[in-house]
């Protein structure tokens, strides 16, 4: 039960910053700023933690989100949690290192985050180009 409320926090809280994100780009009628910058770089903060607390979460609960090349079964909560924003982190941008793999239900939440990852930067700049060339 814990985990289900942790993670409909998480994803609402991504959901939001996201929404937030595509709603305040229109500000300065710049095609970039400073402000543009912080924002796309605190969304994907939200969207990489969220997703890391999520894994942890699933994790704490005896799911298995992702096996690592160095297994270590004496990790502590701290540890855990900072293993799974490091492979939110790997997997919304798309790195994949190789030492951590998805499995199980890790799977499916990998590749949503991957998605949201990889169509992020388009949908940002498609948005911020609608926003400066309006149509005639």
């Amino acid at each position: 039960m814990v985990t289900i409320l942790i993670s409909i926090a998480s994803l609402t809280l991504i959901v939001a910053s996201l929404r937030q994100a595509f709603h305040s780009l229109e500000f300065e009628h710049r095609i970039f700023s400073l402000q543009l910058f912080v924002s796309i770089m605190l969304l994907y903060t939200v969207v990489m933690i969220g997703f890391g607390i999520i894994y942890a979460a699933l994790m704490n609960q005896g799911y298995e989100v992702y096996s690592q090349e160095y297994s270590n079964s004496s990790l502590n909560w701290a540890e855990d949690i900072i293993h799974s924003i490091y492979f939110s982190g790997v997997t919304l941008f798309t790195v994949g290192y190789g030492d951590m793999i998805p499995v199980g239900i890790g799977k499916g939440l990998a590749i949503i985050e991957a998605m949201i990852g990889y169509t992020l930067p388009a949908a940002l700049v498609a948005k911020v180009w609608q926003n400066n060339h309006p149509k005639s």
